[in-house]
């Protein structure tokens, strides 16, 4: 049976590989991309920037490369999670340095490219606003990985609020919804993979060992994951959790692919059709987030866009 894993593992190896598309994006290279989001009616591709505070876009083949906002445009700051629903892309952003801390989420037309809310958090604590997950009504649900909180929108209130909290899901990074929008899966720096109800705000499973994710999809009755902060780099990669018949327990774990170079550093994902997308080099590892400086510029290069059929 080992023997036959085995090969199994190798032949799936193989047909990832053969089955995965790259296209060089024309971006600056100075972008420092961190989310990423498809827009499934346009078939736009949509990327943030860690560094110019601003929001691009193209086609799927890379082709019509333009602004979506401006630098600062709406007092956006640098990129993180985005997902599009309907006509409006959700935006989160941060000032990336302690001192002066602030977050925002932006809701933007996604034909007119006009603002339609904004919500920010400015306080005395360290608030990073990492990723979001939006179900079918419209619900927002947005991790914050400096802390232990889940926030979303009070509309009444036109504000940002923390909808649950907890020390068991300490710094959490990715976020998604089942398709019947009745659980959280929220990935912990600290305890793995947990899963939220939502209705009664209890956590389902207990802690695991599914560390170092920062993008998190649900598809398919599993959760695929880019994990990119393991410090053995090995360990690194994009993974296939496969849940239960209920959507509350993962019952196996597979790496389905391997970074190209062990110091490539991909980010967040998107879904669209039956192929995730994501930036197979952030370059993040040459930026300094402290002075919004790119370390050595002459190691900047062109960005690709992977398209990995699932």
């Amino acid at each position: 049976m080992r023997i036959l894993t085995g090969l199994w593992l190798f032949a799936l190896t193989v047909s990832c590989t053969q089955q995965r598309n790259r296209v060089e994006l024309t971006f600056e290279k100075d972008l420092i991309p961190e989310g990423i989001a498809i827009d499934p009616h346009a078939k736009k591709v949509y990327l943030n920037s860690l560094r110019l505070d601003k929001i691009v876009r193209c086609d799927l083949d890379g082709s019509h490369a333009e602004n979506f906002i401006a630098s600062n445009q709406y007092d956006y700051l640098s990129g993180f999670g985005m997902t599009v629903k309907g006509d409006t892309l959700f935006a989160l952003g941060n000032v990336l340095p302690k001192a002066n801390n602030k977050s925002i989420l932006l809701l933007l037309n996604t034909v007119s490219k006009e603002l339609i809310a904004s919500y920010t958090l400015e306080n005395d604590h360290f608030i990073y606003l990492n990723d979001l997950a939006v179900d079918a009504k419209g619900t927002v649900y947005i991790t914050d990985s400096e802390s232990n909180d889940i926030y979303t929108v009070n509309e009444t209130k036109g504000s940002l609020e923390v909808f649950f909290a907890s020390d068991e899901i300490k710094h959490c990074n990715g976020i998604t919804i089942s398709p019947d929008g009745k659980l959280l899966y929220l990935a912990s720096y600290t305890s793995g993979v947990r899963i939220l109800d939502i209705a009664s705000k209890k956590l389902l499973n207990r802690p695991n060992g599914h560390k170092g994710i920062d993008g998190l999809k649900c598809y398919r009755n599993s959760l695929f994951a880019i994990v990119n902060a393991r410090r053995d780099p090995t360990k690194n990669g994009v993974f296939r959790f496969a849940l239960n018949g209920q959507g509350t327990e993962i019952i196996k774990a597979d790496k389905m692919l391997e970074f190209e170079k062990p110091s490539d550093i991909p980010t967040t994902f998107a879904i669209y059709g039956d192929s995730m997308y994501f930036v197979s080099d952030s370059q993040m590892d040459n930026f300094d987030q402290e002075s919004n400086d790119i370390i050595a510029p002459e190691r900047l290069e062109n960005y690709r866009l992977v398209r990995q059929k699932l």
